[in-house]
């Protein structure tokens, strides 16, 4: 799978793109604040249909104008599909081929495959446990057909039980039955999500302290994976309702639900340190970038297919060893869109096949392409 053309309008800096892309590897280059990261931030979106960067759509469209138009054509075994968003301000139409797509995860479900590394992916270890939380969400909702919807579905219980915990907090009157009901459901739900996330963080884990070491050669990296709600395998299901019964006053005093995937964590390690309370800024980087190359595997296992790497500045701050040992991984079976402010920071002799692209105020330039003899 590569995305074959970008076409954008309106779209943050863009007035207008149309732009034809190396199936291996691209790299886009120019000073800051020219439109570099809006360029991976338009291909993220036209996979998932939202941004990594902005929490409102709105923003995504340029100022003083009412909408905007983002269009992929992906091609994957041969076969072309044109994917594309509408935004204007009062709604969001997603289609696939020219027919629109009502549900969005029937859209993402069919959409292209896509890994980012950008600079705020320090977040993910430096920032809450929600941080960490929406990452799992994200990669799993790209990895299964039913993961977002199983996410959603979770989301609308966890409410309605936190509602009831709120009245019977204020000793208001409630359905007991009911809320028996809702909380047998919240526990099969949140089941099904532990059961997912802990088989992507196992997954991770068998490819990152690798790709780590390799990158850093700093041995024993690795992820851990924490619920405060399942303490085995065994009987989960009950044990998971005993522990909400036992600790139901609990709830009530606070009018929420204490324990769930909604609480859930990952911890970053080397060795016995946690890299959150005792990594520097650079393992950090690293480990979550060991994290996102480890990710390339998964992607083929469980989609049969190579995602999109999006690498935002990731050569920035690296000494050129580290940076030919990320090179490595990035195979010919892969298409990797790069950005940079500085086109010498990367060896284009490593690859096998690149296009360069020179981007200045949101216009943009293939200024060379390199083609080995060998490919």
């Amino acid at each position: 799978m590569y995305l074959e053309k970008l076409m954008l309008q309106n779209f943050r800096n863009y007035n207008s793109l149309n732009i034809k892309l190396n199936s291996h590897v691209n790299i886009i280059y120019g000073n800051n604040a020219q439109g570099k990261t809006n360029l991976l931030e338009s291909i993220y979106v036209i996979g998932l249909t939202k941004s990594h960067l902005l929490q409102l759509d709105n923003h995504l469209i340029q100022t003083g104008k009412n909408f905007c138009k983002l269009k992929g054509i992906v091609k994957k075994n041969n076969i072309k599909t044109k994917y594309e968003i509408d935004y204007n301000f009062d709604k969001k139409v997603l289609k696939i081929d020219g027919q629109e797509v009502k549900k969005i995860t029937d859209y993402i479900n069919n959409s292209l495959n896509i890994i980012i590394f950008y600079p705020e992916d320090l977040e993910i270890i430096k920032g809450s446990p929600n941080n960490r939380r929406n990452f799992l969400n994200l990669e799993l909702s790209q990895l299964s057909n039913n993961y977002l919807k199983l996410l959603n579905e979770f989301n609308k219980l966890l409410k309605i039980r936190n509602e009831y915990l709120k009245k019977m907090s204020k000793n208001e009157i409630y359905d007991k039955t009911y809320f028996q009901i809702i909380t047998n459901y919240f526990v099969d739900k949140s089941l099904l999500i532990y059961q997912m996330r802990k088989k992507f963080v196992e997954k991770v884990n068998e490819n990152c302290e690798k790709i780590f070491f390799e990158i850093t050669k700093i041995k024993d990296f690795h992820i851990q994976y924490i619920t405060n709600f399942i303490d085995d395998n065994n009987n989960l299901k009950e044990k998971m309702l005993e522990k909400l019964d036992k600790n139901l006053n609990k709830e009530i005093k606070f009018g929420s639900t204490l324990f769930g995937p909604h609480r859930d964590e990952l911890e970053f390690f080397l060795g016995d340190k946690n890299l959150k309370l005792y990594g520097s800024q650079g393992q950090k980087r690293l480990a979550i970038l060991a994290t996102k190359l480890s990710e390339i595997n998964i992607f083929k296992q469980f989609k049969g297919d190579s995602p999109i790497l999006l690498l935002d500045d990731v050569f920035s701050e690296l000494d050129d060893i580290k940076k030919n040992n990320i090179i490595k991984y990035l195979s010919d079976d892969i298409q990797v869109i790069i950005t940079t402010t500085e086109l010498k920071k990367i060896n284009k002799k490593k690859f096998t096949s690149v296009s360069i692209f020179k981007i200045k105020d949101g216009e943009i330039i293939k200024t060379e392409e390199v083609e080995k003899n060998e490919r």
